[in-house]
């Protein structure tokens, strides 16, 4: 059960960086930090750690790189890392210079196991500015051998070499330093083409006015195009600030999102850490067909590459949970700062939809259904900001709100105060004469007075709504202006055909719930709507989730609970976004799930929280992930096969099948519920405790 929860085997991989404080010229010193701060990653989990470039001996020893007591004193050093290494179970990336042939090269040489593995030198120098390699140094394609003898072991050396750490998946990296990274074409774009998901950097990199945030540009642009992890270490306290300062910036990305990054100038050594998924950037260079055609074109640079094979001691059977933040909410805006930007973009999204369906039909009016719940109040706003676009009146919105067997005061009160606040063309159709009607026909119990309120009485409240609404349409020529969301999409939680499965253009078809509530949320937190509208909406995000379908207790609240059925929407999107996304089996999403909302103490929903439970037990997390992957694989594929046009919004994907998903609709969700069956019942945590 325990290597259940370990990073290692859910495809993570935790790398390090390391910036140690350093000496010029004093090898001894620095090779002793670097043994420091290597065991220090290596304790807390880590299989690859990085150090600055020319780390042993110092980057601003300039002409003492040519006297012979620096370069033995370093050769010293790193024998006494390779020496360390016999039980610190990772690998090292260390940076001194080299003689080789003659020569001598600016190099990284990796180390693990007591091995020296591979020397890769420094394929680009720079020779502008502060900068004065040429002077000490030879570029990498100086060189005319492959192999070198280095403390009496047989080395690889060049720069055409991979690391592969045979026993963790997908683990291959790929060392450049500094400069390489600048240049147009980098040498770790061929490396990544050729397999390595690792780019590791060692650099010095002086500090000036903007040269960080440009950094992070470098380094996450490269991550994003090569579609791999990228670990940049530069030089810090220590080196010589004789004309040049030093910032210590370490940083790790991951297919251009930041995962880790030290505080520069820091006051002594430091070191950083992420969890790499590995899978992740498996799975998004197999699912991105341009990544295998730009390998096929490139294929006599990704010909020269080497591969070298080694393993690390890793100990899956203990518990080593993930240190990486886990958001909750991956399709919610998850940084404040860009809240505004990114709601108003979604909005956009929909808007530009729903528009441009509008123009091309010549049509000008919209025909919706309120509820008084989130998806039809979100819908309307949009429907709302189309009109405002189109400079027609809002009054060509014709809502209407029809009251069934189960319709609340509440949700019915919400929903004349939403229209009469949007200023579209309200009205209010009873259908249960209609709905009575139906039942009687059909031969149902219910029309003889019998209490049984089963799928067909559900279904026939759904249609006859749906049918009241498409006639409407015709009679007023109007489009249906569809409410249902993606979550609902996924699950096979909406009413086939005539029902809310059809519209002429569902705006919110590939919107999840999570979502919805957030943008309506920001729409009554801005006061976008005026302090009316705001209370409204306020009181829609607090309403219980239900399609008041069945007739409920006394005082008309519903006894219907959607959540209650189907499982909090809060997990079920959290399922949705890393099985539509990225393909991941369901103990992995499991694990992912529990490292996000086991503890309490992980915050909250930005900005306030439909939802309020935040916290949730493994074995509640397996159930509903059961609920999702049986209707999801098995039970509703035949609705999304046939769902009217909507706009794809985010890159969580959308689910029509002209879009992301196609998938036969026969098909059965044996091989997930197998994978689902790994997933312990329950959580120990390292004081022994049960969770």
């Amino acid at each position: 059960m325990n290597e259940f929860f370990n990073l290692y085997a859910h495809g993570f991989a935790r790398v390090a960086v390391g910036i140690p404080q350093g000496r010029v010229a004093d090898p001894e010193f620095n090779a002793a930090e670097t043994i420091r701060l290597a065991r220090e990653a290596a304790q807390g989990g880590a299989v690859l750690v990085a150090f600055p470039e020319l780390g042993l001996s110092a980057y601003t020893c300039d002409d003492l790189f040519h006297q012979r007591a620096l370069l033995d004193g370093c050769l010293a050093a790193l024998a006494e890392i390779v020496e360390a290494s016999n039980d610190i179970p990772a690998a090292l990336v260390v940076g001194l210079p080299l003689r080789v042939e003659h020569l001598l090269y600016n190099c990284a040489v990796v180390v693990a196991g007591g091995q020296l593995l591979g020397a890769v030198p420094k394929s680009f120098l720079p020779n502008y500015s502060e900068f004065y390699e040429a002077r000490q140094f030879n570029a990498a394609d100086s060189a005319t051998v492959n192999e070198i003898d280095l403390l009496e072991q047989r080395v690889p050396f060049g720069t055409g070499l991979l690391f592969e750490v045979a026993n963790i998946e997908n683990l291959r990296f790929h060392v450049e330093i500094c400069e390489d990274a600048w240049v147009p074409v980098p040498p770790s774009s061929y490396a990544a083409m050729a397999g390595a998901t690792v780019l590791v950097n060692l650099s010095a990199s002086n500090a000036v006015v903007g040269k960080a945030a440009y950094r992070h540009q470098l380094v996450g642009q490269q991550s994003a195009r090569c579609l791999a992890a990228y670990m940049y270490t530069s030089s810090g306290l220590g080196e010589s600030t004789t004309d040049m300062a030093w910032d210590g910036q370490a940083i790790i990305y991951e297919n251009g999102e930041l995962l880790a990054e030290a505080p520069r100038f820091a006051n002594g050594s430091h070191l950083i850490s992420a969890d790499v998924d590995l899978e992740r950037l498996s799975r998004e260079r197999m699912r991105l067909s341009t990544f295998g055609q730009c390998t096929r074109r490139h294929a006599d640079e990704v010909a020269l590459f080497s591969l070298v094979r080694f393993e690390v001691p890793v100990e899956r059977g203990a518990q080593l949970p993930l240190a990486r933040c886990v958001q909750r909410f991956p399709y919610v805006p998850a940084n404040p700062a860009l809240r505004d930007e990114r709601c108003t973009e979604v909005y956009n999204i929909q808007v530009q939809g729903l528009e441009q369906r509008l123009r091309s039909s010549g049509i000008q009016k919209l025909v919706i259904g309120i509820s008084g719940g989130l998806d039809s109040t979100h819908a309307l706003l949009v429907c709302a900001k189309v009109m405002d676009r189109l400079g027609l009146p809002r009054t060509n919105i014709l809502a209407y709100t029809m009251p069934g067997f189960a319709t609340s005061e509440r949700t019915l009160a919400q929903a004349r105060r939403l229209m009469e606040v949007v200023g579209c063309s309200a009205h209010e159709i009873d259908i249960r004469p209609s709905c009575e009607q139906m039942l009687k026909d059909i031969g149902h119990p219910y029309a003889d007075g019998q209490p049984v309120f089963d799928v067909t009485f559900e279904n026939v409240q759904a249609g006859e709504r749906t049918s009241h609404l498409f006639r409407l349409a015709n009679r007023h020529n109007a489009l249906v202006a569809g409410t249902g969301d993606l979550s609902e999409l996924a699950l096979g939680w909406c009413t086939y055909g005539v029902g809310d499965h059809m519209s002429h253009y569902n705006v919110n078809a590939s919107v999840p719930k999570t979502l919805i509530a957030h943008l309506v949320r920001w729409v009554a937190e801005t006061g976008a709507m005026g302090t009316g509208g705001s209370q409204v909406l306020e009181e829609v995000l607090s309403t219980n989730i239900s399609p008041e379908l069945v007739p409920g207790s006394a005082g008309g609240q519903p006894e219907q609970s959607t959540e209650s059925v189907i499982g909090p929407y809060e997990l079920q999107d959290f399922n949705l976004f890393y099985i539509l996304r990225y393909g991941f089996a369901p103990s992995k999403v499991a694990f992912l799930s529990w490292s996000a909302w086991h503890d309490s103490g992980k915050g909250d929903w930005p900005h306030g929280a439909h939802v309020s439970r935040n916290q949730y037990t493994l074995a509640e997390i397996k159930r509903v992930l059961r609920i999702f992957v049986s209707r999801f694989f098995r039970g509703s594929q035949f609705k999304r096969s046939c769902v009217p046009n909507g706009p794809k919004v985010g890159t969580g994907g959308s689910l029509s099948p002209r879009g992301d998903w196609r998938a036969p609709s026969d098909s059965e969700a044996t091989v997930w519920l197998r994978d689902l069956d790994r997933i312990p019942d329950i959580a120990i945590n390292q004081t022994g405790d049960k969770q």
